[in-house]
């Protein structure tokens, strides 16, 4: 039986992923797409194939059920970061679309998936509503944070406000800065990764002033991330349960201050798969039950 969560932090039970050998599918299919999908270099396929490994052996330890999203036509690159097109509620799947266009298909093969699966549906974005699951943060079970910035619009924080009404206490907007502009990929958890119902990794120079206050109010430690470190993606940490969590390798001071703060850290090589696409192991992965 279905068990959503509205949790970024609950021990992970079911999670949803894409190889890539259904995203990236071959050498010669990257060659020619990896400029069109605006990653910072060519990926490497076999050096991809050996990080996944690593990735997925990973969370194969800690999560029960891992399910693979297919490989479409429909779909590109970009689809191995799982998390994107959809987020997940208590009351099942929010089917988004992408504010960026080249992965709007990514939608209703993921919706067919879900629903092969028996994985329940809430609801789903329609007209002009834009977003990307990466901008939608549960600060806890009951409080919903949605960056508003390139790749999620106001059509779709209305949109989605309605949708998780009836089981949601607050929706916090949390404005996104132009930072490197329309090209480059930056959600809110690009600048936030939740660890624990307490603790929080955190890049604080993008952060409106507010929301940064408003996690320390309600108690919220942070583990701030050094710039160059940010820019290998050391903010995107993805919790397994709480205090167990998964980080790119080569973020070392990002690293310890979790090891300090009594968490256990799991990294992987994330060269080819992480990085050139600018998308770390939250964005590999979307947790679709959490106990």
């Amino acid at each position: 039986m279905f068990q959503g969560s509205q949790s970024m932090v609950k021990k992970m039970k079911t999670v949803i992923i894409k190889h890539p050998h259904q995203a990236f599918i071959s050498q010669e299919h990257l060659d020619q797409s990896w400029k069109t999908f605006n990653y910072t270099d060519r990926p490497d396929w076999d050096r991809a194939l050996h990080e996944y490994a690593k990735f997925e052996s990973i969370l194969r330890e800690h999560v029960e059920n891992v399910l693979h999203l297919p490989q479409s036509d429909k779909t590109g690159l970009d689809s191995i970061y799982a998390h994107d097109p959809v987020k997940i509620t208590s009351k099942g799947a929010i089917i988004l679309k992408s504010g960026k266009e080249l992965r709007q298909g990514e939608a209703e093969v993921y919706k067919a998936f879900l629903v092969e699966n028996n994985i329940p549906i809430l609801g789903q974005l329609t007209g002009d509503a834009l977003s990307d699951g990466g901008d939608l943060v549960w600060l806890d079970d009951k409080t919903l944070a949605i960056g508003l910035g390139f790749r999620t619009n106001e059509a779709a924080i209305a949109q989605i406000t309605e949708m998780v009404k009836d089981f949601t206490d607050e929706i916090i907007v949390v404005q996104l800065p132009y930072d490197r502009g329309p090209a480059e990929c930056l959600h809110l958890m690009s600048i936030i990764s939740m660890v624990d119902h307490d603790l929080a990794v955190v890049y604080s120079k993008l952060m409106p002033v507010f929301f940064r206050q408003l996690l320390i109010d309600r108690g919220i430690q942070l583990i701030e991330v050094p710039d160059d470190e940010y820019d290998n993606l050391g903010s995107n940490v993805l919790a397994l349960a709480p205090r167990v969590c998964m980080v790119v390798a080569g973020n070392p001071i990002t690293k310890q201050r979790l090891l300090d703060a009594g968490a256990t850290v799991y990294d992987y090589e994330g060269e080819e798969i992480s990085y050139k696409g600018t998308g770390g192991p939250t964005c590999l992965t979307s947790p679709v039950e959490r106990i």
